[in-house]
């Protein structure tokens, strides 16, 4: 890669447990969330922000964080 190239990064989610026949889809410009019950689907995209806003906050972006802080980053802010 050059360097006048940039890196992209995008993060999917995928909900698995969708029994109600609904598609649903969240998608902004670093991350898409597919499926998923409504909860489920809501938790996932709630993490997911969370986990941007402590990204942008750290002065960085999903393309420059590491592997694991990123997972740490989900892990902090996935709802209990």
């Amino acid at each position: 890669m050059q360097e006048s190239e940039s890196k992209r990064a995008h993060l999917l989610g995928i909900g698995l447990d969708n029994e109600d026949g609904h598609k649903r889809i969240t998608q902004a410009e670093q991350f898409s969330i597919v499926g998923g019950s409504e909860e489920t689907h809501g938790r996932m995209t709630e993490t997911v922000v969370k986990t941007f806003e402590d990204i942008k906050r750290d002065g960085k972006s999903l393309a420059t964080v590491e592997p694991k802080q990123l997972s740490d980053l989900l892990d902090k802010n996935r709802p209990s």
